[in-house]
C-alpha cells in the first residue's frame, strides 16, 4: 500500500462526506458534479493554497507539516482518531528493506490470557491474526476450527462466523476500521497488504467498506451472537490494548442475565471437550 496515495484517498473521501451548509460555505444555488466539498473550499477552510491541496489528494507532496494536517482536520471535521490517521498517512517513513518479523505474544500477555481462564479471551495481532487464545475464546469464536485463524478473513470470507453476529454489517466494519488504522501505521508490510488484496477479491462487502476509508481504534462493543451450541447471548467484547499493535479481547456477560447462562454453559462444554 502507497501512504501518500492512502492520504490522498483519506482527503478525498472526507472531503467528498462534508456538505457546504454544514461548514458555512455559501453555494448560491450553483450546481456541483461532484458531492460534498470542491477541492479550493476545504484549502479556504483550511488556511493553504488550493494548489498545494491538489497535490495532497494526488499523492504529489510529502512534506504536510503536523500544522496544516491539523488545520485539514478541522476544516473535515476528523475526529482524534480520524486526525492521529492523518498524520500516520502522511509521516515519511523509510520503504522497509525486509519482511517484518512474526509477532510474537510476551510473557505478561500469556499469563494474562492464562489469568482470565472464565471468561473468553483472544490476542489479535495488527493484521488482526488471533496469535494466542483461550479454550473458551476458542469456543466462542470459532468452535469449528482447530488452528487459529486470521479474524478479518473470519469475518468476511467465513459462514459460520457471518451467522455468528445478529447485526454482522456492524461487526464487518469495526474490522475494516481497525485493519485501515493498520495499514496506515504499516503500509510497507506485505502481509497486510495481501490480506487487503485478498479480502478485496473475494468480498464485495469488505471492497465497499474499504473504499468508504473509515478508521477507528478498536474498543468496547456489545454484540448479539447466536452461537451453535448455546443459542443467542448478548457480549461485551473489551479490547485491552497491550501494544500499538498486539490487543488483548475479553468477552463478557452480565451477571444473573440469560446471556451469562448461556456463557456459563458454553465453559461447561469448553471443560468437557463439547
Amino acid at each position: 500500500m502507497n501512504a501518500r496515495r492512502q492520504l490522498g484517498e483519506f482527503l478525498q473521501t472526507r472531503r467528498s462526506q462534508l456538505q457546504p451548509e454544514d461548514v458555512g460555505v455559501a453555494t448560491y444555488g450553483d450546481r456541483r458534479r461532484v458531492p460534498g466539498l470542491r477541492r479550493e473550499e476545504l484549502a479556504l477552510l483550511a488556511g493553504v493554497s488550493a494548489s498545494y491541496y491538489s497535490r495532497l489528494e494526488q499523492g504529489q507532496a510529502a512534506n504536510a507539516s503536523p500544522e496544516v494536517l491539523d488545520a485539514l482536520a478541522q476544516a473535515l471535521r476528523l475526529d482524534d482518531v480520524e486526525r492521529r490517521h492523518l498524520h500516520e498517512l502522511a509521516t515519511r517513513r523509510k520503504p522497509a528493506t525486509r519482511r517484518p518479523a512474526a509477532e510474537k505474544v510476551s510473557a505478561a500477555t500469556r499469563q494474562l490470557v492464562a489469568a482470565l481462564g472464565g471468561v473468553p479471551v483472544v490476542v489479535l495481532g495488527r493484521r488482526s491474526d488471533v496469535l494466542a487464545w483461550n479454550p473458551l475464546g476458542r469456543a466462542l469464536y470459532a468452535g469449528h476450527l482447530s488452528q487459529r485463524p486470521n479474524m478479518a478473513r473470519l469475518v468476511f470470507l467465513d459462514a459460520h462466523t457471518r451467522d455468528l453476529y445478529a447485526d454482522w454489517p456492524a461487526k464487518a466494519r469495526g474490522v475494516v476500521a481497525t485493519l485501515r488504522m493498520a495499514s496506515g501505521r504499516h503500509p510497507d508490510d506485505p502481509q497486510l497488504t495481501a490480506l487487503i488484496g485478498e479480502l478485496t477479491v473475494k468480498s464485495p462487502e469488505f471492497a465497499t467498506l474499504w473504499a468508504d476509508h473509515r478508521v477507528k481504534t478498536a474498543g468496547d462493543a456489545v454484540y448479539e451472537m447466536r452461537h451453535p451450541l448455546v443459542g443467542t447471548l448478548h457480549v461485551t467484547q473489551h479490547t485491552l490494548r497491550v501494544t500499538d499493535d498486539q490487543s488483548v479481547v475479553v468477552a463478557t456477560t452480565e451477571p444473573g442475565s440469560p446471556s451469562h447462562a448461556a456463557m456459563t454453559l458454553l465453559v461447561h462444554s469448553a471443560a468437557t471437550g463439547f
